[in-house]
């Protein structure tokens, strides 16, 4: 097993400009040369800041805003580590756990970490509630270096001896306040008992609190801390507007934003009002899927890649979207509910402008919820540009520029998955829990989601496809990147 402080792992070189490479930080020139594949030459603040103190096997304490690259941060020196040690793979134990509050969070690090892995010779797998379990006890037995998991389904398939904890030679915990907010800081306490203690452990997160100092103190070894960029402060490059609409106008400004080229996040309060809203949008001429915690595991990854690839360009979504889930080119996120908090404000807010890039946040205000979000921009530190909005207005254009296009009903039947065409969702874990009965924790996790100026997007109707925009107003929609 590897020590904390690896003598074997090369010392990072001393950066030869202000912003140093991959390489001059000493990550392994197999996965530079990968990350350059992929358009990433430049570390991000937070894997400048973390990556030396990892590399080298400390234990590291890392807080950086949602999309700031934390995943990468911990990623590299896990690959890079093992990579080194000469370690056998056995049968039901993994090397390396890598633990996430959600099931898309954790799907979403294995789809950054698995190439990475593969071109090391590394192996990696996700687990999670709410599909069948055997395909995961399977792969398991067959050997596996890195576990990327949610804390209930990894504690169930302990409690079964599918696996074993005590070959771990790194813990990772992603999103720890989001571990907290949703009440998995004991079984992390009880996954983190069966590692070995003097494996390297690396905890990221928004924020520091929460009971998170608790963990902090009993599993990390003398961790180095790295701050890059609160939660609470707000990042540069995103627009934060906030409409003032009535009840009866919220949908036609709706199906305007959400018609123009690109892809827009909504945010609802409730599963009934995502689903609702989503179906809304579908009939309006809006290919649109839902996200939300009663749509079964298999619907979630439908809908979501359906929205990757941008055959919807609409995810209606509760809060449950609000972490760990990041989608290339998202230009718009519209509260069409305003969240409760602050802190969810920022969290929804943070599916755009990632990674350094531009995007916009438009918050739609009825009369009676006018005053409710003046305090919650205000908690934010926000100071959003507020415009009395009826359809038609120029605003609309400047927030999502760009032709608005409507499907037909036969266009959206032909783009969406069939469960998101009707809205529908189900409640339970999925098919496979379905049938066990597995209430894991993170499959109950999900329960807690320019047009001319006069003319009207809900007087448009399906499969109308119509320019939007005066010479003037001939400006790209913002693009939030890629992110690491």
């Amino acid at each position: 097993m590897a020590s904390r402080l690896d003598p074997t792992l090369p010392a990072p070189v001393e950066p030869l400009d202000a912003a140093p490479s991959f390489t001059q930080l000493g990550v392994p020139t197999a996965l530079c040369e990968l990350l350059t594949e992929q358009g990433i030459d430049r570390p991000f603040p937070i894997q400048l800041a973390t990556l030396p103190d990892s590399l080298r096997g400390r234990d590291v304490l890392g807080r950086g805003r949602t999309g700031s690259g934390k995943t990468l941060a911990f990623v590299l020196p896990v690959l890079a580590r093992l990579s080194t040690v000469t370690s056998e793979r056995r049968p039901r134990a993994p090397r390396a756990l890598i633990l996430a509050p959600t099931r898309e969070l954790a799907l979403q690090i294995q789809a950054t970490i698995e190439p990475l892995a593969r071109a090391l010779s590394l192996t990696t797998m996700s687990i999670f509630g709410g599909v069948n379990q055997n395909p995961q006890v399977t792969k398991l037995r067959q050997g596996v270096d890195i576990v990327v998991a949610c804390p209930g389904r990894l504690e169930d398939l302990l409690q079964q001896k599918a696996l074993v904890l005590d070959a771990v030679e790194i813990t990772v915990l992603d999103e720890a306040d989001h571990m907290a907010d949703l009440g998995f800081l004991p079984p992390v306490k009880r996954l983190m008992d069966r590692t070995p203690k003097q494996g390297q452990r690396m905890l990221f997160s928004a924020t520091l609190d929460k009971g998170i100092d608790v963990i902090v103190r009993r599993y990390l070894s003398d961790p180095v801390t790295h701050s890059v960029d609160s939660e609470q402060s707000p990042v540069g490059t995103m627009e934060h507007h906030v409409l003032h609409v009535s009840s009866k106008d919220r949908l036609s400004i709706l199906v305007d934003l959400t018609s123009a080229p690109g892809k827009t996040m909504v945010f609802t309060r409730t599963k009934h009002r995502a689903k609702q809203l989503a179906k809304q949008l579908n009939e309006s001429g809006v290919p649109a899927v839902e996200m939300h915690g009663n749509l079964s595991q298999g619907a979630r990854v439908k809908n979501l890649a359906a929205f990757s690839e941008g055959r919807a360009v609409a995810l209606v979504a509760t809060d449950i979207a609000a972490r760990g889930i990041h989608v290339d080119d998202v230009a718009l996120v519209i509260h069409a509910d305003p969240p409760t908090e602050h802190k969810a404000y920022l969290h929804r807010s943070g599916r755009t402008a990632r990674a350094g890039n531009e995007g916009t946040v438009a918050t739609l205000a009825t009369e009676s919820e006018r005053r409710e979000v003046a305090t919650l921009t205000r908690k934010a530190g926000i100071k959003p540009t507020v415009t009395e909005t009826t359809p038609g207005h120029g605003i609309l254009s400047d927030l999502a520029p760009g032709t608005r296009r409507l499907l037909s009903a036969a266009e959206i039947a032909t783009a969406l998955p069939p469960a998101a065409q009707g809205g529908s969702a189900r409640s339970g874990a999925g098919a496979g829990s379905g049938r066990q009965r597995r209430r894991t924790s993170e499959a109950r996790s999900g329960a807690n989601g320019g047009r001319s100026r006069g003319q009207s997007a809900g007087a448009r109707h399906g499969g109308s496809a119509r320019s939007s925009q005066s010479p003037g107003q001939s400006r790209s929609r913002r693009s939030a990147g890629r992110s690491r």
